[in-house]
């Protein structure tokens, strides 16, 4: 069977640093923090009182109050960034067939909000059971998937991937793989999280996984700086439709640029540790170029997974070098979570769009909060950081890793 290619031809994002895909580069280009003191809920005992949430999001400006209502916010951006994709992708939807365009979504965690609501309320009655009637399709994982599937009459696979912070990338390489296989010719892919939550923000304090810098929140996602002390927690999402080439070329779509490999692995380690010697993020790049066919000397940047903890930033920094030798010294290297914070399960989708957007505005996004590299990295390695680099830019890879080993990379190309 002969293997297709898969191109991108729409993209939508809502995130911590810009609602949409052009105020989302802006953000990245111009190196804006978008942490701040949460205000979802009183956080004032909690030990961190800080995220990187979604700012002057009105959801009935994109969905009727009456149906919003039925839907986590976590759905809600999973639509809103969807619809925003599927109108840059321009896709005649009366002509197209639209059993073979299929919904594959990434998520971690789903509807905690709902989740946490629901059981406060019970909690807080006199045990009679007062469930809301939508509790369980606003909690799951799917739900995204399915409501997109549903606005749009969209027939092909529909389903959502949950593997931790590697969800999107794990959602968007089945996407490459249905398309590449012939077994479908479009995919709305992509991921969202809404877990700025109580239970969101304390499960993370419990886990010491939180940045507790709540004086100066804007610089509190340090990925590879000495003074990092834990990841900051954001939400949002982004979408990318995935299109077959020759489909996309038929119709005269504007194409971005191509997915020319996906890589998965386990780090087969511990629970939330990464493997101690980025093992697994090595074998999940190897595998990503391998697919893609192409060479560690053919990647010019690298958007790292980058979260801003400890154990985390210099293992993905040692995998690189194990991989690419004396080349990861030549490559650009940044973590756009010191912009936007973690998206957990959304994660992937924000920063596969930002590998995209590299490529078509040759430029490479920086690491921002960068004051003091941490002394165990290499001097060679160039972070991006605090300011964005122009450069030559033909092809982005991008890692997402999760907890319980999960790792997943995507290999983007100038087309």
């Amino acid at each position: 069977m002969a293997i297709k290619r898969v191109v991108v031809t729409g993209l939508g994002a809502l995130t911590p640093i810009g609602n949409t895909v052009e105020e989302f580069w802006n953000g990245l280009s111009n190196g804006v923090s978008g942490a701040a003191p949460i205000t979802k809920f009183d956080a004032s005992k909690f030990r961190t009182q800080f995220a990187c949430e979604v700012k002057g999001f009105d959801v009935t400006q994109f969905i009727p109050r009456q149906d919003a209502r039925k839907m986590d916010l976590f759905t809600q951006y999973a639509i809103v960034v969807a619809d925003e994709a599927m109108k840059d992708a321009n896709f005649d939807l009366d002509s197209v067939n639209k059993d073979k365009i299929g919904v594959i979504w990434g998520s971690g965690i789903g509807g905690l909000k709902t989740f946490e609501e629901e059981v406060l309320n019970f909690g807080s009655g006199d045990g009679t059971p007062k469930f809301n009637p939508f509790f369980i399709p606003k909690m799951i994982a799917d739900s995204a998937s399915g409501q997109i599937s549903i606005k749009y009459g969209l027939r092909g696979p529909n389903y959502v991937t949950v593997s931790a912070c590697a969800s999107t990338n794990n959602a968007i390489i089945d996407a490459f793989n249905y398309i590449r296989l012939g077994r479908i010719v479009a995919c709305v892919t992509g991921g969202s999280e809404a877990a700025v939550t109580q239970a969101g923000v304390g499960g993370f304090n419990g886990l010491r996984a939180l940045s507790e810098r709540n004086d100066d929140p804007a610089t509190a996602s340090r990925p590879y700086d000495k003074d990092r002390d834990g990841f900051v927690l954001g939400e949002g999402g982004a979408a990318i439709v995935l299109e077959e080439y020759e489909h996309a070329k038929a119709r005269g779509a504007k194409i971005y640029c191509e997915l020319v490999g996906g890589g998965f692995s386990s780090d087969a380690y511990h629970i939330t540790a990464p493997h101690p010697d980025g093992y697994g993020a090595y074998l999940s790049m190897k595998d990503a170029l391998e697919d893609a066919g192409m060479q560690p000397e053919e990647i010019d940047y690298i958007n790292t997974h980058g979260t801003s903890t400890p154990l985390g930033d210099p293992q993905e920094i040692k995998a690189i070098e194990q991989l690419f030798g004396e080349h990861a010294y030549k490559m650009n290297i940044s973590s756009t979570k010191s912009m936007t914070g973690h998206l957990l399960g959304g994660a992937g989708a924000v920063e596969s769009v930002a590998a995209i957007l590299a490529i078509q505005n040759q430029v490479v996004p920086p690491t921002i909060n960068l004051f003091n590299v941490d002394e165990s990295l290499d001097s060679r390695i160039d972070l991006t950081p605090n300011k964005a680099k122009a450069r030559e830019i033909n092809a982005v890879l991008s890692n997402c890793f999760g907890f319980g080993g999960h790792n997943a990379t995507l290999i983007f190309k100038k087309i």
